[in-house]
């Protein structure tokens, strides 16, 4: 049972998302740092209700816990489109290029016959059965 667990953690695939999950972590609190540090700031110089809180305002007029912060949504969003913008560019495009240089490596295998093909052989086969006489029809 162990020596089963053990094979399954040591297959490069296991280490390999592990090493992503790590790295994705640590590049998402750049981004949400840079965000944070960079854009929500520029966002909430646009205003708001109170130009402290941010771009937003409150429902309910006193009661902070109704604050509808539209500058922490954006932020967010922000955040989603940067982190996608480079998995896409460092991730998917370039394993589509190597997948792509792949098969342009590889040889056809032979080509499969059409379906016409197939109907003309067992047409065929049925011609030479037939020309066989009632003996070999059993």
């Amino acid at each position: 049972m162990l020596k089963g667990f053990k094979d399954f953690l040591m297959r490069g695939n296991v280490v390999d998302l592990a090493v992503a999950v790590v790295i994705g972590a640590a590049f998402t609190a750049i981004v949400t740092a840079f965000t944070n540090g960079l854009i929500k700031p520029l966002i909430n110089a646009l205003g708001g209700s109170d130009a402290a809180k941010g771009l937003g305002f409150n429902v309910l007029h006193g009661n902070d816990a109704t604050f509808m912060d539209f500058g922490g949504v954006i932020n967010a969003a922000i955040n989603f489109v940067i982190v996608a913008a480079i998995v896409y560019f460092l991730i998917v495009l370039p394993m589509k290029h190597i997948q792509e240089r792949r098969k342009r490596g590889e040889e056809k295998g032979p080509a499969e016959p059409t379906d016409v093909e197939l109907l003309t052989e067992i047409r065929d086969l049925l011609r030479a059965q037939q020309g066989n006489g009632p003996s070999s029809r059993g």
